[in-house]
């Protein structure tokens, strides 16, 4: 498999993103310096989590304008599999390759922590597995809110790719750690090859991490 990592000033999963992808694939991904303009052909793109450029201005604005993005809008478009982890999710959405805002926590400060979430799409890659799955997460910004029409056409077209749940798989408002609307942890374009979520996948790769669960979803862009 061909992949590439796309490397920020401030990202600080790249080299995790990079160790994971290795380990599942066996093959070791491309890092790509954001002031790059092109990508050489690509089985998949990681945007990874960290704090671009600072998370100054708003978080991924900055990076969404970085020379780079537009080969990674140009590449998904054309189908190429696209994940954005965490601040790779913001900078998505702040691309409009994904819909959608992330603000801040509804407890309004820093989360760190273990949780669990479930696939709710079953037509994409990243989501062929049924299964719950612990991940951690560790972000500021992680509140993922829509207006009334931006959910229904999300909902419409099946777009929504994990929520926040519980151990047992139960969908609730104490399994909800960010006041993430309708508990959406991850979400899709509408060509369902462009996942954005928050839980960090590479940090539950393999057991030695406290969970392999997360690599479910390198492992469907593998299959």
């Amino acid at each position: 498999m061909k992949s590439h990592v796309i490397v920020f000033p401030g990202s600080n999963c790249d080299r995790d993103v990079a160790v994971a992808i290795k380990n599942i694939s066996g093959s070791t991904p491309d890092m790509v310096w954001h002031k790059n303009t092109s990508i050489q052909e690509s089985d998949l793109i990681v945007v990874p989590g960290g704090f671009s450029y600072g998370d100054y201005l708003r978080c991924g604005a900055i990076a969404s304008t970085s020379p780079v993005i537009n080969e990674v809008i140009n590449k998904a478009k054309a189908g190429v599999p696209v994940i954005g982890i965490c601040n790779g999710f913001q900078i998505l959405i702040e691309t409009s390759l994904l819909d959608g805002a992330l603000i801040r926590n509804k407890t309004l400060s820093f989360i760190c922590k273990d949780v669990y979430i479930k696939p709710e799409n079953s037509s994409s890659i990243f989501t062929e597995y049924n299964s719950v799955a612990k991940m951690p997460i560790a972000h500021n910004e992680g509140n993922y809110f829509a207006s009334d029409d931006t959910l229904k056409k999300i909902k419409d077209h099946d777009q929504i790719a994990f929520k926040y749940c519980d151990a047992d798989g139960l969908v609730n408002e104490e399994s909800n750690p960010n006041g993430s609307l309708d508990n959406i942890a991850g979400i899709l374009n509408d060509r369902k090859n462009v996942l954005g979520l928050m839980p960090h996948p590479e940090r539950a790769a393999e057991i030695t991490l406290g969970s392999d669960q997360g690599k479910n979803i390198f492992e469907g862009v593998l299959r």
